[in-house]
């Protein structure tokens, strides 16, 4: 059976960044919790297409972007203190700068899973009513479990809320870490996760 899964985020940042930071698969471990320990094991990068001049270049954000046909496998725990990793291959199967991507599992703990990111901008008003402009970050996630009825049973007992609880992680960690886009790369480091 398939299921979806949605999630927003607005967050006081220009789309160019937000995209930028989401595109680059050096993030993906940092937006995982410590516990899972996720790491990259193995990356075969495709290019992006070339990159849109941004309208406000101090929104031009130099980072790796993983374009249309790149492969990413990560390992991870499904549990805390799991001596086991669950290897988990995606390819990225469709990217326009500023506007969304999406990855699709190509191997991994479901039987199917497409996640697209997508980014638009989005002015909001303060507590005093003044407009901040910043991105509406929207996950969309369309998955499915392996092991027929077992794995609905499964879905229904833990995995929905693992989902749902991991995204509300992202979210916090998103929040975090984007203030440091433009800090220096040592803030960045391995340390963050």
């Amino acid at each position: 059976m398939r299921h979806s899964f949605e999630a927003e985020q607005w967050l006081p940042y220009p789309v160019e960044v937000v995209f930028a930071f989401f595109a680059n698969p050096e993030n993906l471990p940092r937006l995982m919790p410590a516990w899972q320990k996720t790491r990259i094991e193995e990356a075969s990068f495709a290019p992006p297409p070339p990159r849109p001049a941004a309208a406000d270049p101090s929104h031009r954000i130099r980072s790796i972007a993983a374009g249309p046909g790149t492969r990413i496998t990560l390992s991870f725990r499904p549990f805390p203190f799991s001596p086991l990793r669950i290897p988990w291959e995606a390819e990225i199967a469709e990217f326009l700068w500023n506007d969304h991507f999406c990855d699709t599992q190509l191997r991994g703990p479901f039987a199917y899973w497409r996640h697209c990111h997508r980014v638009h901008p989005e002015t909001r008003a303060t507590q005093l009513g003044e407009p901040v402009t910043g991105t509406l970050l929207r996950d969309q996630v369309e998955y499915e479990m392996h092991l027929g009825a077992l794995g609905e049973l499964a879905h229904r007992l833990f995995a929905e809320r693992q989902i749902r609880k991991i995204f509300a992680f992202r979210q916090q960690r998103t929040a975090e870490l984007l203030p440091l886009m433009r800090a220096p790369r040592s803030l960045l480091s391995s340390t963050e996760y």
